[in-house]
This record gives C-alpha cells, structure tokens and sequence, in this order.
C-alpha cells in the first residue's frame, strides 16, 4: 500500500463532504469544489495506482486548492467543518509533498 490508498481515501471524503454540505445548506459551490477536488485526488490515486506520471502531483495540486480555500476560512470561522478540511488539506500537502520532494 503506497500513496494510492491515502489519495483514494482523501477523494471520497472531499467529494462526500461536498454531496452532504450540498445536502445541509444547498451549497452547489460546495458540491462543485468537493467533487473537483475529489476528482484530482481519485485521477492522482489512479495514476499512481498504475505507475503513470504526475499522481504525486494530481494529488499534491488538490492538497494545495483544498488547503487555499479551507485555511483562510478555518482561521476566520473558527468552525468544525472548514477546521477539519484543513487538517485533511495539511495531511495531503505533508504526505504528497513529502513525495514529490523525493523525486527532484
């Protein structure tokens, strides 16, 4: 098991969290981003599933959009659900980018 199953993982939580914010709030942006950033990091497992290039970074790109949008509001809202998208967004940006280090 290698950086396949933590991107896999962090694609269904991104875009379940984007399907249950739509569902609570009606927050199509919510939907939109969660299903996006979902998709980078599933195409990311994918491809490092399948030793093709640029999962690393497929997948290092959703930590780092998912970090950008979720940082700034945990900071400002002080609220559970963007505080918990920015430790999954550190999560992906330590363990991908600890990854993509590896391979300059």
């Amino acid at each position: 098991m290698g950086l396949e199953f933590p991107s896999y993982v962090l694609a269904a939580l991104t875009a379940a969290g984007g399907a249950i914010g739509y569902v609570r709030t009606k927050s199509a942006p919510s939907l939109i981003a969660g299903t996006a950033v979902g998709l980078l990091y599933g195409l990311g497992g994918y491809r490092i599933d399948n030793s093709e290039p640029y999962g690393v970074e497929l997948s290092l790109l959703a930590s780092l959009v998912l970090g950008g949008s979720a940082f700034p509001r945990a900071i400002r809202l002080r609220k559970p659900v963007p505080i918990m998208l920015s430790v999954l967004a550190a999560y992906g940006l330590v363990t991908f980018g600890d990854a993509f280090r590896r391979t300059l």
